[in-house]
């Protein structure tokens, strides 16, 4: 049983690797970085100057920014400018999504174009949101493996930044990818996926935007399930030397909560899909339930959270942490995310705690999960089964950029990747050797766009390009 929506559709495009790459043209150029911090919504077509994203820290320097309310119309726009750059919720924390020319946002890009429960998946525009999805699909008895923390969030701009993941068997938002449309500079339309072209699929499912405008998404679906959730206050740091792994295991997604004090983990969020639940302890490894609804950051209502004291509900209403209809997270606040292996989880911890003194006073809340290991090339998880440490920051941008180099030091040994749509400050040469297919994906970047269309400030730091243009 298949659901077509109504939709136009555009013709797919199949290449193999060879076709392709005698199909794109080739220029190139690259030099050196050190990231700068700081990575959207209106009509068709007016100057806007001012824009900023979600958390308000970073103000756009596009010169003008278009809400083309299809694919053919944002292929014209793509291809009449010299600098463009894709725009989703405007949700990153840094440049990755400005331009010198235009900004094009997906915000009307948000259909649901095929739902085929006979093959489990459903193809969908890039600018439709998580929780919007969530609930046509649970409306149709289907899921997602996984949310963020936020449906708030757009499907493409999730998966070019690796978002997300929670859970030691799931993946990032990426990892639902199956196929996608990608809109080259020269604005033709390529179908890709892991049977046509393996190596596209698996440089540009985490692109960070550097290789094409993903318009169309197709992603790996389910039968829907219920979840609840269930909160434990007061871990000792101490009971994860030996139980990591069991702890995280705990539950289809489990997230600790710290302020960086007292070596304690404050809070445990602990979700169990219902059809798998089997035991629920009253002693969580010397942290005890919680017995209200609670906010990560503790002095924060709970007003804008899941539901949590065991609550069963639908999969799309318990996965995030925050409800859709409700103001996410702190809202006025700066972002940064490590990643790390999961075997040295405790270790990275343990080089966190050493500069509580120093993280505390600028810090709201840091979340740790984890992150099943994937093969998108660009991923903070590629290859590797990892661990996130995430730090929601107070607006102090100073305070913060003087605390992110001592952090990324005390994770340098554990070879740390930053979030691409986060703060950091790492340095090109360093996350060259983070990744094992960076220069692969230079390859890509440097064939599908030739003159630097879809460059920015941020991608000339990040990825060490210069072109010639």
């Amino acid at each position: 049983m298949f659901k077509i929506y109504n939709f136009p559709k555009v013709n797919f495009k199949i290449m193999n690797r060879k076709n392709f790459l005698s199909h794109i043209g080739t220029t190139l150029a690259a030099a050196a970085l050190t990231s700068n911090l700081i990575s959207c919504e209106r009509n068709q077509g007016q100057k806007i100057r001012g824009l900023k994203n979600w958390a308000g820290n970073y103000t756009y320097q596009a010169d003008e920014v278009r809400y083309p309310q299809d694919i053919v119309n944002l292929s014209k726009l793509l291809k009449s400018h010299s600098k463009v750059k894709a725009l989703g919720t405007q949700h990153c924390f840094n440049e990755i999504a400005d331009t010198s020319g235009l900004q094009l946002s997906t915000k009307n890009l948000n259909s649901i174009i095929e739902l085929n429960e006979e093959l489990s998946y459903v193809i969908v525009e890039s600018g439709i949101k998580y929780g919007d999805l969530g609930i046509e699909l649970h409306s149709n008895g289907l899921a997602l493996h996984n949310l963020a923390s936020l449906p708030h969030i757009s499907v493409g701009g999730s998966c070019a930044t690796a978002t997300h993941g929670s859970g030691v068997r799931n993946g990032n938002l990426a990892t639902a990818l199956q196929g996608f449309e990608l809109l080259t500079p020269g604005g033709e339309l390529l179908w890709v996926d892991q049977q046509a072209n393996t190596d596209l699929f698996h440089a540009g499912g985490v692109s960070m935007g550097a290789l094409g405008i993903m318009t169309k998404v197709k992603l790996a679906i389910q039968p829907t399930f219920e979840v609840s959730q269930r909160v434990y206050e007061n871990l000792s740091m101490d009971a994860l030397k030996n139980n990591f792994d069991k702890i995280m295991s705990k539950g289809y997604s489990v997230s600790f909560f710290t302020h960086w004090l007292d070596k304690n983990i404050n809070q445990v969020w602990v979700k169990s899909r219902e059809d798998e639940l089997r035991e629920i302890p009253s002693d969580f490894y010397g942290a005890t339930p919680a017995t209200t609804d609670l906010h990560p950051i503790k002095a924060n209502s709970p007003i804008n959270c899941t539901p949590q004291m065991g609550v069963p509900g639908p999969w799309h209403k318990r996965l995030p942490h925050f409800k859709m209809d409700f103001t996410p997270s702190n809202g006025d606040e700066l972002q940064s995310e490590f990643f790390v292996g999961r075997e040295n989880a405790f270790e990275a911890i343990m080089a966190i705690e050493a500069l509580h003194d120093k993280i505390a006073p600028l810090l709201f809340i840091s979340e740790i999960r984890c992150i099943a290991a994937d093969n998108f090339w660009m991923s903070t998880a590629y290859q590797r089964e990892s661990v996130a440490i995430h730090f929601t920051w107070k607006p102090d941008p100073e305070g913060v950029i003087s605390i992110l180099p001592k952090i990324q030091a005390a994770l340098s040994p554990f070879k740390a990747r930053p979030h691409w749509g986060k703060i950091f400050t790492i340095s090109a040469d360093e996350l060259a050797a983070r990744y094992p297919k960076f220069e692969e994906f230079l390859s890509f970047k440097r064939e599908l766009d030739p003159k630097g269309v879809l460059n920015n400030s941020y991608l000339d730091k990040a990825l060490k390009i210069r072109y010639n243009s």
